[in-house]
């Protein structure tokens, strides 16, 4: 069983990102999360380590990354820090608007990021962010379908139980 919170710090190196896909299979098998939302953490949580690394650290194999994973009530919390002087991603450009961006692949990470979580928050001195997955939605599918399951099987069992009798 995990623990409701778990920490990773990574060194400022690309060859450390095999790290994050180990720690997202890990809680997503423990939370039971299914392979598109696999999928969408494992990639904006690549992305936001990935651009620590580079844009917040430097590439500075010295410094440190750091991911927070939190289970809260309102889903799967990773918070992705470096040791940089911070950011507002909030004024990076859309990298979707031509009109505005002149340089379309800045700003790509961002997007991702924003695209696959459900919320994307700035930590308070801005040298980091939080990935925020809200699951509870994919978790009661889940549960509705095996209480379906189980009472079919417990309806077939009945049918096989007045059978015998």
């Amino acid at each position: 069983m995990l623990e409701k919170k778990q920490i990773i710090e990574l060194k400022s190196a690309l060859t450390e990102l095999y790290h994050v896909e180990k720690f997202v299979e890990d809680i997503c098998d423990e939370y039971n999360i299914n392979n598109s939302y696999f999928g969408n953490i494992l990639v904006a949580l690549t992305e936001a380590v990935e651009n620590a690394i580079k844009h917040g650290n430097q590439n500075d194999a010295e410094k440190k990354v750091t991911v927070i994973f939190e289970s809260k009530p309102a889903g799967l919390s990773f918070i992705v820090k470096d040791e940089g002087t911070g950011f507002d991603y909030k004024a990076i450009p859309d990298p979707t608007d031509l009109a505005e961006n002149i340089n379309p692949c800045e700003g790509r990470g961002i997007f991702l990021m924003k695209s696959l979580a459900d919320e994307l928050n700035t930590v308070p001195n801005g040298n980091g962010i939080e990935l925020m997955f809200k699951i509870s939605s994919i978790n009661n599918e889940l549960s509705v379908d095996r209480i379906n399951q189980l009472k079919q099987y417990e309806g077939v069992k009945s049918k096989e139980h007045l059978k015998n009798e």
